[in-house]
């Protein structure tokens, strides 16, 4: 049975000042809204054709996912489903002077890699992997759209795909995605019950 699992990074956030707040990094993270204009392209990219005939809506537990997740459920009448599973990589620091100028590229292209506290690269592909598992067994047949982040979705891309770091996204011999990363970049991933069998982008 074909399940249909629209992958969506957020739309554009609000710029945070981070050396004036005495939140932690993670609830920095957590708490970081749409901007005015990601909440216009959110609302503009939830209107395409693709997302006519979903029928379940997950987000990450970030607000910025979940203001993003809002269109597609208001627009189908839906709830949205909120899903831990989902969420960023988790830095594992106090402050963001702690993390070494190389880190994304030295995550992206090491599997155990990590400082302080935070998720690896590996860590962070099990858990997305493990929900998707968990979605796709719950909604078969259906079309799922899920609002996640990018470094997220990048790991769990590269169970399937060969991703070279800000450069380019290949399935297979198709070139998906030629490019670092772009906010609303939607990954169309076609399984046949629990086997992926294809991906496309939705632009």
């Amino acid at each position: 049975m074909k399940t249909i699992v629209y992958l969506m990074r957020h739309s554009k956030t609000l710029k945070v000042n981070h050396v004036s707040n005495d939140e932690s990094i993670l609830l920095q993270n957590e708490k970081n809204i749409l901007s005015i204009e990601g909440e216009k392209l959110a609302y503009q990219h939830s209107k395409k054709k693709e997302f006519d005939n979903i029928d379940v809506v997950i987000s990450s537990s970030y607000a910025r996912a979940i203001g993003t997740a809002k269109y597609i459920a208001d627009r189908c009448n839906l709830e949205v489903q909120v899903m831990s599973g989902f969420n960023e990589r988790i830095h594992g620091i106090d402050s963001w002077d702690e993390l070494p100028n190389n880190f994304e590229e030295l995550q992206f292209n090491k599997d155990n890699y990590k400082i302080g506290n935070g998720e690896s690269q590996k860590e962070v592909r099990d858990r997305m992997n493990k929900a998707i598992k968990k979605v796709i067994d719950k909604y078969k047949g259906c079309n799922i759209a899920i609002v996640s982040h990018n470094t997220s979705i990048m790991f769990l891309l590269k169970k399937w795909c060969d991703i070279k770091f800000l450069e380019y996204i290949k399935y297979k011999d198709k070139i998906l995605f030629d490019g670092g990363s772009s906010y609303l970049l939607t990954f169309k991933l076609i399984f046949d019950d629990d086997k992926l069998v294809d991906i496309d982008v939705i632009s």
